[in-house]
């Protein structure tokens, strides 16, 4: 099994559709995925450009949708923002919709992400039918 994983997940354009200031609507298999990787034991930070009340919008709207949040916009709970050092957060993995080739989808996600592993399907090999002795005579 791999450890678990912070990962920090912009919100507009990523989690949901991008309607900045408005709430999108959320992306397919978002809320699904991240679920499954809060039960898989994955910190999931929400990592975002909103702030105050827009911000509290957000982390609303996914916490009716049954996700909570390691950390918004730190990189732990505890963390308290210090103007003279870097505000970029501490993750394993960032997700975001403006990563170059931009945003693939969730299920895509959750499959490179995933600590389960899927089980692999043995494909019994055919025996030779008749056209392929014959073709490998000729």
């Amino acid at each position: 099994m791999l450890r678990s994983l912070t990962i920090a997940i912009d919100f507009d354009g990523t989690i949901v559709e991008n309607k900045y200031p408005k709430i999108g609507k959320p992306l397919l298999f978002a809320f699904e995925t991240l679920k499954k990787f809060q039960e898989e034991g994955h910190r999931i930070i929400l990592w975002t450009y909103r702030y105050g009340d827009k911000l509290d919008e957000a982390v609303a709207f996914c916490k009716s949708k049954g996700i909570e949040f390691y950390a918004v916009n730190k990189s732990y709970p505890e963390e308290n923002f210090d103007n003279i050092i870097s505000r970029k957060i501490l993750a394993d993995i960032y997700i975001d919709d403006r990563n170059i080739g931009g945003m693939v989808g969730w299920g895509e996600i959750y499959q490179k992400l995933s600590t389960k592993k899927t089980p692999k399907i043995k494909v019994k090999k055919k025996k030779p039918g008749l056209f392929d002795r014959l073709k490998s005579k000729l």
